[in-house]
């Protein structure tokens, strides 16, 4: 019993459970949930908010209560870059997507100074450069959709590739292994989670950790921008308010993965778990024909119940 009681404290194992037991449900629900078809379409809409996460689970495990509520913002500002550099040009898919991660890669670099260089908190400084970005997007845009998608760049994000699968599932595959060799095997990856761990001894050992927290926001603003070009390729068109339904999401995901947000543990493979698990509870409760209010309000409470659960564990680094 005891050693039931460990895995079932384990994330990992409990986001596992969830997927198995919502593809059930979803299955029960509405037959035809967990067909191969579905299954495959539901992997697509987690590929999205996974490669949003990837940034997120970097800040977090960086340490100092580290979160990026910009993220939302940067997605939309992301696709709108895209759509217009591309406006349904296969030819200009590459500099629409350098095109957005450059500007949301700068984007967060800018917050990771306000966190280091200003001391201000990451909560007050990215929901400031949320509201910036916002209101920008606005200007920009003046309200109305902005930009279309190529037609190569739609079908490899919703069309199959390769052995029946889109092709965005194989460039979330090379993010996973990406992040893992980054975080597991570079010396980046150790400082980060030093970092994270003890901040203060790190920065005793030599470790530049301002500069390090700073790539930090910029490489969430950079995956943010990435995962913009992903939802512009999935709908075809961008609108000012198209990443707002990421930032919960995108933070949940990272919790059910296993990720401490006292930072300093945790693991992208775990992330990714947690995207799927929570996209699959996203679908469940549309088939249940709940309003997005309600949706809301169970995503909310799903972060709380994880926090209680496991998400405090251990005590805030200093």
């Amino acid at each position: 019993m005891n050693r039931i009681k460990t895995l079932l404290a384990e994330p990992l194992v409990l986001a596992s459970i969830a997927i198995l037991v919502l593809l059930a449900a979803g299955e029960l629900l509405s037959p035809g949930f967990a067909r191969g078809d579905q299954i495959t379409r539901l992997l697509t809409v987690a590929a999205i908010l996974g490669i949003a996460a990837a940034g997120q689970s970097l800040v977090v495990i960086g340490g100092r209560e580290g979160i990026d509520l910009s993220v939302g913002a940067l997605i939309s500002l992301g696709a709108l870059t895209a759509g217009n550099v591309m406006s349904g040009s296969n030819g200009a898919i590459l500099p629409a997507v350098l095109a957005a991660g450059g500007v949301t890669f700068a984007i967060g670099i800018v917050n990771g100074l306000g966190v280091t260089a200003l001391r201000i908190p990451p909560l007050v400084m990215t929901l400031g450069m949320m509201g910036v970005i916002q209101g920008g997007l606005v200007v920009l845009s003046r309200g109305a959709p902005s930009g279309n998608a190529a037609p190569m760049l739609m079908s490899f994000v919703n069309q199959p590739l390769l052995l029946g699968l889109p092709g965005i599932l194989f460039v979330w595959a090379l993010i996973a292994v990406a992040m893992w060799f980054l975080l597991r095997r570079t010396s980046f990856g150790y400082a980060v989670y030093a970092m994270g761990s003890n901040e203060r001894a790190a920065a005793l050992t030599g470790m530049p950790t301002s500069l390090l927290r700073t790539l930090l926001y910029g490489l969430s603003g950079l995956f943010a921008g990435l995962t913009g070009v992903c939802v512009i390729g999935y709908t075809g068109n961008s609108f000012i308010s198209v990443g707002d339904q990421y930032v919960l999401p995108s933070i949940i995901a990272v919790v059910i993965g296993g990720v401490s947000l006292a930072g300093g543990a945790g693991n992208y493979f775990g992330v990714m778990l947690g995207a799927i698990a929570l996209t699959l509870l996203q679908s469940v409760l549309t088939t249940l024909q709940l309003e997005f209010w309600g949706r809301q309000i169970i995503f909310g409470a799903v972060l709380l119940g994880l926090m209680l659960l496991y998400g405090r564990q251990k005590q805030l680094r200093v």
